[in-house]
């Protein structure tokens, strides 16, 4: 029979910017998409917070006002900007080790993406972890983040509480989504939104690299 863990059966990690180097790529790619469209890009600072969401909403927040037929060629351009970089990705270091770690200690273990389905699959297979997850929702497939739904249909999936299912990510969006789930969350300070936006979601605490990220984990989830 399955041991049951300490405090959270149920793990879910962000996947760009907590597990995946990718968050300066995706900024890259927003503002050369706007580039393309003749549209003066948004600065590093309002592209990097818009990861996490599903495509079209961070296009819409970082470029506001534009015509709902701009954003669909923003999201267009961008897919070509991020594929022609993609290859270069990797995972932060300690990742594989950490989500086996925490395998053998019998959690479940999902990704709530921002990404599409087709996008986190490939992600997947190209990092080796596909087999590591027992789950995963992206953004193509239901609401997007904050919204709380990917985490509902997780924690159904497996049949695990909210007081007993953890999120874990870079973001406020991140953050928020386990909130509004009536979750608790973890975040991990080397990604995409400054120290004091986490610190405003008021998550159990903010690991400031892998290793601490790790320790926590293992001492308290």
């Amino acid at each position: 029979m399955r041991s049951r863990p300490q405090r959270f059966d149920l793990i879910v990690f962000d996947w760009d910017g907590t597990l995946y180097d990718s968050t300066a790529l995706i900024v890259r790619a927003i503002q050369a998409a706007a580039l393309d469209l003749g549209l003066t890009p948004p600065p590093r600072e309002r592209a990097a917070h818009v990861i996490g969401l599903g495509l079209v909403d961070a296009m819409q927040h970082a470029m506001p006002g534009l015509p709902e037929a701009r954003y669909l060629e923003m999201g267009q351009r961008f897919r070509h900007h991020y594929a022609h970089g993609q290859g270069e990705l990797t995972l932060f270091e300690g990742v594989p080790e950490l989500l086996r770690e925490l395998q053998a200690r019998h959690h479940w273990l999902a990704v709530a993406t921002g990404k599409t389905r087709r996008g986190l699959d490939e992600a997947l297979q190209q990092s080796g972890l596909h087999a590591l997850f027992d789950g995963s929702r992206t953004a193509d497939e239901t609401a997007s983040k904050p919204h709380p739904q990917m985490l509902f249909e997780l924690m159904r999936e497996f049949g695990a509480e909210p007081e007993r299912t953890l999120m874990v990510g870079d973001t406020s969006h991140d953050l928020s989504l386990a909130r509004n789930a009536g979750c608790a969350s973890l975040a991990v300070a080397w990604g995409a939104h400054e120290l004091p936006a986490l610190q405003a979601c008021e998550p159990l605490a903010i690991a400031h690299d892998m290793a601490q990220l790790q320790a926590w984990l293992l001492q308290h989830a």
